[in-house]
């Protein structure tokens, strides 16, 4: 069954500088999005508890504005999660826009997941 693509917008209040590293190195990512996070290349090696380890792999960045990672599950599908830094050009507030997909009736599912990620992650950034 094909997944379906979900985006999410999350105001921040921080520096993009900042909020790019927790986005793109291993040892931000570490912070927030998972219990260990090891970096090989372009291969991240993802572990929550004492599950197995997960591997995504960074498919597109830009320095300072994106990521974009393909679980090693969803190799050869158009499936990917990103991570985008929007700065509005009037306000300048800064938001973290969110792009995954899942499976279709999981969608409240996934936006309660990434709601609580980005909720540990602004607790980490001092911007709760």
């Amino acid at each position: 069954m094909a997944k379906i693509k979900v985006s999410y917008e999350f105001p921040m209040h921080c520096l993009s500088e900042i909020l790019y590293e927790y986005m793109a190195t291993a040892e931000g990512l570490a912070e927030w999005f998972a219990d260990e996070v090891t970096e090989k290349g372009d291969d991240f090696y993802f572990r929550w508890g004492d599950g197995p380890q997960e591997k995504a792999t960074l498919i597109r960045y830009k320095p300072e504005s994106f990521v974009r990672f393909r679980w090693e599950e969803d190799e050869g599908t158009k499936n990917f999660f990103e991570m985008s830094i929007i700065i509005d050009e009037i306000t300048e507030d800064l938001s973290l826009n969110i792009t995954d997909f899942c499976d279709p009736g999981d969608e409240e599912e996934n936006k309660l997941y990434w709601e609580n990620l980005i909720e540990n992650l602004r607790i980490k950034l001092g911007a709760a």
